[in-house]
């Protein structure tokens, strides 16, 4: 089996696959002053909650947004698994031409992603990821990593609003029954929800009229589902196209 790891600047999404197929997956904070042992004894309790042993991974390849995350994913690969991970990053075989003015500084979890989209679409494809930073990744027709966009997270500007404001607070983010809120929760609600459901949708728009093209659109990350139901432009959600992307990529090294 293959354990595929995506560490995100918030959460780690690990996924153990056995040929093509997710058999299993977990997901827990990142947590960058962690030690190997401690990741180590994480991993072999939620493969012993499953009934699993560590000695099924046959290869693991390993996505990280977290320069500090490597090593010790490194070191933990080596000593629970005795194997050495594949790291996404330069060097790999992706498949895929990169056309960023530098490569080097495109983050792993969006080259990932564009491979997997492109894998399943063959065609144009803008891929939105909910993370700690929303991003938009356009990958063209021919199957080239193009570029894309940054923009804050929907966690980060709830965040922001708390902190940064005297006399707003803190709300569960869900669909407000109204656009024009009549109280401050849903007027908060409303401004995230639809701001950011507006943002995405203006943002896909604006990608195609530039590429000139009708590209596929695909959501992942945490706020993806919340989003996608209300936006006009998102076709599919993919909680796992990272994993995938890893999967692919372990299958293209190997």
């Amino acid at each position: 089996m293959i354990l595929a790891v995506d560490v995100g600047n918030t959460h780690t999404v690990a996924g153990l696959y056995e040929r093509q197929d997710l058999a299993y997956h977990w997901r827990f904070v990142t947590e960058a002053e962690r030690t190997a042992d401690e990741y180590g004894v994480l991993l072999q309790s939620l493969f012993t909650a499953r009934g699993l042993s560590l000695s099924c991974v046959a290869g693991i390849i390993v996505s990280s947004v977290v320069p500090a995350m490597v090593k010790t994913l490194e070191d933990l690969a080596q000593t629970y698994f005795q194997l050495t991970p594949l790291i996404v990053g330069p060097g790999i075989k992706t498949g895929m031409p990169i056309l960023y003015d530098n490569p080097r500084e495109v983050g792993a979890d969006r080259i990932v992603n564009a491979v997997a989209a492109y894998e399943r679409y063959r065609a144009a494809t803008i891929i939105v990821d909910f993370g700690t930073a929303t991003t938009f990744d356009y990958v063209t027709q021919a199957g080239e990593y193009l570029g894309g966009a940054i923009v804050p997270g929907v966690g980060i500007s709830l965040d922001a609003l708390f902190h940064k404001t005297a006399k707003l607070y803190r709300v569960e983010l869900v669909k407000p029954p109204k656009i024009v809120g009549r109280n401050t929760v849903n007027a908060i609600q409303s401004g995230i929800y639809y701001g950011y459901t507006a943002l995405v949708d203006g943002m896909v728009e604006r990608i195609q009229h530039e590429n000139g093209a009708q590209a596929r659109v695909i959501a992942t990350g945490g706020f993806a589902q919340l989003i996608a139901a209300e936006s006009g432009t998102i076709e599919e959600v993919d909680e796992f196209v990272t994993l995938e992307g890893l999967r692919i990529l372990y299958e293209r090294n190997h």
